[in-house]
């Protein structure tokens, strides 16, 4: 018999990362898998992954954003810059691992004429300028239009961005406009429309509590009483 080729090292530790990187994504309740799922898209899916609840628990997420910092670390960093709620508590984690004890600054999104636009906020335009060196972060990347943006909004300030650290990568693509994504788990799960969907097949059970949850979301607030 022909011996099993062996993977490389480096192939082998990226498996065993990300095997680690999806036990405590699941421990958070982030990750749902082995399960037949109806998203918002009307596509089916045997796996679904919870972007709000990744950052929850505040000592995962300071590992993670350790081990991300730590990938970086030979590269100087002036800044870290991310978008998003759960993007900007990853980032922070980043940032205070990371040895060049860079600044984090945030970028807003939102949808002008129904394209996608970031924006830097006044107060951070000194902070982001020529020869500064930016570290992008994000927590789920898919077709990377977010990160385009930020690497074009980098760029026109004529900094530089080093690299891209991701929590999760749904694509199969190592960059995004050129630029490295090093993320801690690289996992495409794919989707299937429902005449085509092999769990449909199987007749096993549709889980749609992501859409209901979705549709019938209602914040909790409250305001202030006004005086009798």
């Amino acid at each position: 018999m022909t011996p099993a080729q062996r993977k490389p090292d480096a192939a082998m530790d990226a498996e065993v990362r990300e095997k680690i990187h999806l036990e405590i994504l699941k421990r958070t309740g982030a990750y749902h898998a082995n399960d037949h799922i109806l998203l918002p898209s009307g596509q089916h899916t045997g796996e679904f992954i919870e972007k709000t609840l990744v950052t929850t628990e505040p000592s995962f997420t300071e590992g993670l954003g350790a081990v991300i910092a730590k990938h970086f670390a030979q590269w100087p960093i002036d800044v870290v810059l991310s978008t998003g709620p759960g993007a900007s508590i990853l980032s922070h984690c980043v940032a205070r691992a990371h040895p060049s004890r860079p600044l984090l600054v945030y970028a807003a999104k939102g949808i002008t004429g129904g394209k996608r636009k970031v924006t830097l906020p006044a107060e951070f335009h000194r902070l982001i300028r020529e020869g500064t060196k930016v570290l992008l972060v994000e927590d789920l990347v898919s077709t990377g239009t977010t990160l385009k943006l930020l690497i074009e909004l980098v760029e026109r300030r004529r900094a530089q961005v080093v690299g891209i650290g991701a929590l999760w990568r749904r694509t199969k693509k190592a960059e995004v406009a050129g630029k490295p994504v090093f993320s801690l788990v690289s996992r495409d799960f794919p989707t299937y429309p429902p005449d085509a969907c092999p769990l449909c097949k199987k007749e096993m059970p549709l889980n749609e509590e992501f859409v209901k949850r979705r549709e019938a979301r209602r914040p909790s607030s409250t305001q202030e009483k006004g005086e009798n």
